[in-house]
């Protein structure tokens, strides 16, 4: 042979991936194979050649070389092909065989080759292809990596019964498959059902796979942890995500999905608390980041979120986390800036859901609701969470559609009967209408006697008090959380109702104070503004009252009172 196979294995091994293309295209022109008479020399140099292509990220060349290899391998005499390699390593290892007669006893693995060339078209979101390519291949020859990625096109392909399936099967193999048990959990498999996947069968020393008094209780407890979440129990999910923290302290996964976890159900300080905590233990974390860049948004913390972006950008430009967080950090300067980049993290990764999140909220600040539902429900579909459910009611508040707001609402408080913020969702679209008022403040206090700190609920109750004309209600009510909670918006709502009262030197005062908190809150600026006006003795214009947009929805109402 011009080329040895040797050394061209040796060059793919080492990852010399440019000297391997370049011998690979001497390896799969040399005159001195016959691809008639030893068509599986040929096959091979066109299966290394393709590997070389596929690590260059040349995937239509890669797909081309495993294609033509494909093609020799058919016209292989059966006899030399009739015990193919079972193994990854197989191919290799007959690669580094000293001896010529192996390689046309053994051949290139069909469906190895078959399982390539599905990557490749994976690689290239063609899933339809990858998809296409893998059923190829007969479910008893494939090994782990294949199982996985089969459950990974089915799932993107929406055949869910299918992926399910072939999750489970990677699971009876190793229980430690991490993306596997996330996965069955979103797909809403029990956490029983998962846990009872996991090898029980003892080896050869008489002990189970691993150990079941150690490794299987912290992996178990994870999985708990995962349906919690996925079950919306978000509080029992914590507990669980807690108990493991105690075991493995400084655990960054686990320290990530609880920051995760709070920023949905709105425990913003919290969430930002263990985000920092994790970018003190390893600053070049990318996973959440994006998460992590909204809530200093929220905060206004514009010379963190700037510092957070430079650092993601130097760590990995490509990832879908940084093209949000670029968004986010671009939102006030430039909105159609900002879509652009959200737009890039979704086609990175079709399935992250921080980027469907931050394109609702964009398109809502742009006064698109129609296009703010579509972005919502593509989070939805892929993993319901809190903050999908809230920007759907925002958004059909908006297109003052207060029956499909209604509905969006009953399904979060469905979905979480134990959370508060579901329970104001409720209450906010009853307060659209000024015959829902009265419905509006059951829930709103509702979902305070089930979290007596939850400071939105009481905003919303005091807007409600000054709404229906009862701003004494309202002040005492804010004044009460004031004593607990040093917050810019508990400061606005009073200097807000102040001001509605004409006590406008009370008014001034609180204004004043949000500004401290956070100099960058809008409304205590635009309420400042306002409040100059009545100063000098002219009165700013009031917002126009809504139009009443009354819902009659008898079975609804009964359904909510059963909740309440």
């Amino acid at each position: 042979m011009d080329v040895p196979k040797d050394q061209f294995s040796t060059l793919l091994e080492h990852g010399l991936y440019s000297s391997a293309q370049i011998i690979g295209c001497f390896a799969v022109s040399s005159t001195s194979i016959n691809p008639e008479t030893s068509p599986h020399l040929r096959a091979e140099s066109l299966v290394q050649f393709g590997d070389a292509l596929f690590r260059e990220k040349e995937y239509r060349r890669a797909i081309q070389a495993y294609k033509q290899a494909l093609q020799y391998h058919k016209i292989i005499p059966k006899q030399n092909a009739a015990t193919p390699p079972t193994t990854r390593s197989s191919l290799s290892a007959s690669n580094r065989s000293s001896s010529p007669n192996s390689a046309s006893i053994s051949g290139i693995n069909e469906n190895e080759v078959k399982f390539k060339i599905a990557k490749c078209h994976s690689s290239l979101s063609e899933n339809r292809a990858a998809l296409a390519e893998m059923e190829g291949i007969p479910s008893k020859s494939r090994n782990l990596e294949m199982n996985l990625m089969m459950a990974k096109l089915y799932r993107n392909s929406r055949h869910t019964r299918s992926a399910i399936g072939c999750y489970k099967e990677c699971l009876r193999h190793c229980p430690f498959i991490i993306e596997a048990i996330i996965a069955l959990a979103e797909l809403g498999v029990a956490a029983k059902d998962i846990i009872s996947l996991f090898p029980q069968t003892p080896n050869r020393s008489g002990r189970p796979p691993f150990d079941h008094f150690d490794s299987s209780r912290w992996l178990q407890r994870y999985v708990e942890a995962q349906c919690c979440i996925v079950s919306n129990d978000y509080k029992g999910g914590l507990e669980l995500f807690t108990e493991l923290l105690q075991r493995f302290p400084n655990n960054i996964h686990i320290l990530l999905e609880m920051a995760k976890v709070k920023a949905v159900i709105g425990k913003n300080e919290e969430a930002i608390l263990d985000f920092e905590k994790v970018r003190s233990i390893d600053p070049y974390v990318v996973t959440y980041m994006d998460e992590y860049a909204m809530l200093l948004k929220l905060k206004s913390d514009n010379s963190k979120l700037n510092k957070l972006v430079h650092d993601l950008l130097s760590v990995d430009p490509t990832r879908p986390e940084v093209f949000v967080a670029l968004s986010v950090l671009w939102e006030k300067k430039d909105e159609r800036g900002a879509l652009s980049y959200v737009e890039k993290s979704i086609r990175i990764d079709e399935r992250h859901v921080a980027g469907y999140i931050m394109k609702g909220n964009l398109f809502l600040s742009m006064n698109q609701p129609e296009a703010a539902v579509i972005a919502y429900r593509g989070a939805q579909e892929l993993r319901p969470d809190l903050r999908s459910y809230q920007g759907l009611v925002r958004s059909y508040l908006a297109l003052a559609k207060i029956k499909e707001a209604l509905h969006a609402a009953r399904e979060a408080m469905k979905a979480m009967p134990q959370s508060a913020k579901a329970l104001k969702l409720v209450g906010d679209v009853h307060a659209s209408s000024t015959s829902g008022r009265e419905k509006a403040k059951k829930f709103y206090e509702s979902a305070l006697r089930l979290e007596p700190g939850f400071l939105g609920a009481a905003l919303a109750l005091a807007e409600l008090h000054v709404m229906e004309g009862r701003n004494g209600d309202a002040v005492s009510l804010l004044e009460r959380y004031l004593k607990d909670w040093a917050d810019d918006s508990l400061h606005v709502k009073l200097a807000q109702v102040f001001a509605a009262t004409n006590m406008l030197q009370e008014a001034l005062s609180h204004y004043q104070a949000a500004l401290r908190i956070n100099a960058q809150n809008e409304a205590a600026k635009k309420g400042l503004e306002r409040l100059e006006k009545q100063m000098k003795g002219v009165d700013p214009d009031a917002p126009e009252e809504d139009e009443d947009n009354e819902v009659d929805d008898a079975d609804g109402d009964q359904e909510e009172a059963e909740l309440l």
